[in-house]
């Protein structure tokens, strides 16, 4: 391994030891944000640093392997000859473990998000395909033990979301579901379809990671339209009777942000808040990436709406994964929410994209 990277190894395992004495701190304990934001790294830099501990001790391990290969013993040669390649291809999976634990982190991966999912081509068909996908993240999100709320709805005529936005919290949410950000179509016979043929039709989702207040935008007031009406609703003894639903408009994106599932106008205009500072801090970084001169592809190089990611085949029973060309035979149990047959494969594909990158510019 680099020099350069056993001493960034050696600093974090320092600073893991630092973190370690500031979390006993009466200061830090009185201060949620801080304690919060330190419990964080400290879980972050305990992975790193017990791997390092691991590869040091098999790196000793094997240098005295290699050692005994040079002694005069030929019966300890003879046992160190067995031993030193399964030695040595533990060390090489360490360090590869290694790298990507030094792999650039992004904060956001730490944020709660906003997941919205629109209808697309396919009309009452692919509404009903949205709340298929709805139920999909929602027994994925219980898996992970997050928590969901929906912020807006409109449902379809014949059941299924015209549009849905909600939002999820757990540790690493955005992290996971970033990889949701794209087109997905459905490929099977509609409800509606009398002759028994396959249809196929779309839905859009779009993943926002829930933005800290003291990283939102600066918005002025006076360019927000915001309207208040009535929620509509179901009726029974919970129907709204006071106009407490929100529409913000901000006049200079256009963006409309509209939530209505609040008991009050106060909980609803919050919401709605949150949900344009992720939006507009989206933007912005659309604009950065757009700027760049030089933009690398990837996975993640765009997230756009209109780049179609995943394929549910109902007559064949398979879902396909166009960014890493995956393909699975098992689409019942990935609307059941084992979403991490498709995630994890993603996930690793993106983090050898980052290794690869930061091989080129090592060696430039």
């Amino acid at each position: 391994m680099q020099e350069t990277i056993l001493r960034k190894l050696q600093a974090l395992s320092e600073r893991h030891q630092e973190v370690e004495q500031l979390l006993s701190q009466p200061e830090v304990i009185a201060s949620q944000d801080r304690f919060k934001e330190l419990n964080r790294e400290y879980s972050r830099l305990q992975e790193t640093v017990g791997i390092f501990k691991k590869y040091e001790k098999a790196s000793s391990d094997l240098e005295g392997l290699e050692e005994l290969l040079n002694s005069g013993d030929e019966e300890m040669q003879a046992i160190a000859q067995e031993e030193i390649e399964p030695a040595k291809e533990n060390v090489a999976s360490l360090e590869h473990e290694l790298q990507l634990q030094l792999l650039p982190h992004d904060e956001r991966d730490d944020c709660d998000c906003f997941l919205e999912i629109r209808a697309g081509t396919g009309g009452d068909e692919a509404a009903l395909f949205a709340g298929d996908l709805f139920k999909m993240y929602s027994h994925y999100v219980q898996s992970k033990g997050w928590t969901l709320e929906i912020v807006s709805s409109s449902e379809g005529e014949m059941g299924g979301f015209k549009e849905l936005i909600a939002k999820l919290s757990g540790e690493g949410a955005y992290g996971y579901m970033k990889f949701e950000s794209g087109g997905h179509r459905v490929q099977r016979v509609p409800v509606t379809e009398t002759q028994g043929r396959v249809h196929t039709s779309a839905c859009t989702v779009m993943v926002l990671p829930v933005i800290p207040p003291a990283k939102a935008p600066v918005i002025n007031p006076a360019d927000l339209r915001i309207d208040t009406y009535r929620s509509s609703g179901a009726g029974g003894q919970h129907i709204n009777k006071t106009d407490s639903a929100i529409r913000i408009t901000h006049l200079p994106t256009g963006i409309v942000v509209e939530c209505q599932d609040e008991r009050s106008q106060h909980q609803n205009r919050a919401r709605a808040m949150e949900v344009l500072y992720s939006r507009l801090a989206k933007l912005e970084e659309d604009k950065r990436n757009a700027e760049a001169s030089q933009m690398r592809q990837s996975i993640l190089s765009s997230g756009d709406r209109s780049d179609r990611i995943r394929t549910y085949n109902f007559p064949q029973g398979r879902v396909t994964d166009h960014r890493i060309g995956l393909t699975v035979y098992r689409l019942d149990e990935v609307l059941s929410g084992s979403l991490d047959l498709l995630l994890k494969p993603v996930i690793e594909e993106f983090k050898a994209e980052q290794l690869a990158d930061m091989a080129k510019d090592s060696a430039l």
